[in-house]
């Protein structure tokens, strides 16, 4: 598994969590790694996290230039849709 490089530099650290019990029975039957998948599971939580609060925070900035753009158009004529 890949992890992103914002996270390489940490070890692992062993937690508990609560999960449904059908879930985990079939979870294990199939042999599918548990920490693997919540990890996989928690990169894609945080980093979509991570974009909503981006774009909120920018948000202004965002229609500003959109605004900008409707108004006259890209900064380069090669950018333009004709």
């Amino acid at each position: 598994m890949r992890i992103r490089e914002d996270y390489a530099g940490y070890g692992k650290r062993a937690t508990n969590v609560s999960i449904n019990q059908g879930l985990l029975e079939e979870a294990r039957a199939l042999e599918i790694n548990l920490s693997a998948t919540l990890e996989r599971a928690l990169e894609a939580e945080v980093r979509a996290r991570k974009r909503e609060q981006w774009l909120a925070e920018n948000r202004e900035a965002i229609d500003a230039y959109n605004d900008h753009v409707r108004g006259h158009g890209v900064f380069s004529p090669m950018f333009r849709k004709r």
